[in-house]
């Protein structure tokens, strides 16, 4: 079984603004959204059991500043875990 290069998913999992983690490591296609935590605002997933993955590198200091990255793409993916 062989995988597409991980810039390959990435950039898909970006164009169709879908997690790049989750897809990868769960096999889910789940939508980008802002999500708060205890260290503050990142870019991430969930499903209807609550928090999926943080795909954001970066964590914002506002729901807005988070909105924004996700909206203009001015955020960094990590790509582990």
């Amino acid at each position: 079984m062989s995988h597409a290069p991980a810039s390959s998913v990435a950039t898909q999992a970006r164009a169709e603004s879908i997690g790049y983690l989750v897809l990868t490591y769960v096999g889910k296609r789940l939508p980008l959204q802002v999500r708060q935590s205890a260290a503050g605002h990142f870019i991430g997933t969930a499903d209807d059991n609550g928090p999926v993955s943080r795909e954001s590198v970066e964590y914002f200091r506002s729901y807005e500043a988070a909105e924004q990255a996700l909206s203009t793409g001015h955020w960094q993916q990590r790509l582990h875990p």
